[in-house]
């Protein structure tokens, strides 16, 4: 950009972490009774601003450039950085755990005693996920006072029987079955990573 003329032109900033501060977060759902309490379903106000504004930054271009300027640019990069993305074995057993997960036994009984705390407390819901994807706390600047309570109780049922726990020791055994099972296909994937990444950190110096 800076050699068609757009020296004043800047890549757009790195979109600052939403939701959970691990992967495991929100891969199973609010589990932390203080945010609970305070975001009910919803990600920390404060945060989804931050997220926010560097996704308008990004997507507003003020060099000046025109459409043709950007594309050959983006194109000339794009030539030169070597593709990254999560092999395809990776995504397999990321996916094909959590769903098999669901259906073990352990996880089963699980969530069948959070089903029962749940209506204990007037909430009727047969799996966890189902109060966390409820349609009713699905507007995005809008936490109601049900959401806030049906959070703070989705939580307690949780703790009381201990769901992240069985349902994470579940996926535990299953990804592990899975790497075992695919360790070429995974060592392949590693050794690809590692070499995209230093001919990535090579173009940046």
């Amino acid at each position: 950009m800076a050699k068609a003329g757009f020296e004043q032109w800047v890549p757009a900033p790195d979109l600052p972490a939403l939701g959970g501060d691990t992967p495991t977060d929100w891969r199973y759902g609010v589990h932390d009774a203080a945010q609970a309490a305070q975001h009910g379903y919803h990600p920390d106000p404060a945060r989804q601003q931050a997220y926010d504004e560097a996704l308008a930054v990004g997507a507003v271009d003020r060099s000046g450039a025109d459409d043709g300027v950007l594309k050959a640019c983006a194109a000339t990069a794009d030539a030169q950085v070597p593709p990254v993305q999560e092999a395809s074995i990776v995504q397999e057993i990321n996916t094909q755990s959590f769903k098999a997960a669901e259906e073990s036994p352990s996880v089963e009984e699980a969530f069948r005693q959070w089903s029962a705390c749940m209506k204990s407390k007037g909430y009727v819901y047969a799996r966890p996920m189902d109060a966390n994807d409820d349609p009713r706390f699905a507007a995005r600047d809008e936490v109601t006072d049900l959401e806030i309570a049906t959070a703070k109780a989705d939580v307690a049922c949780r703790d009381r029987y201990q769901v992240e726990k069985t349902w994470f020791e579940a996926e535990v055994q299953l990804q592990q079955s899975g790497i075992k099972k695919h360790h070429a296909a995974l060592e392949a994937a590693r050794v690809q990573h590692k070499a995209t990444v230093a001919k990535a950190t090579a173009l940046a110096r």
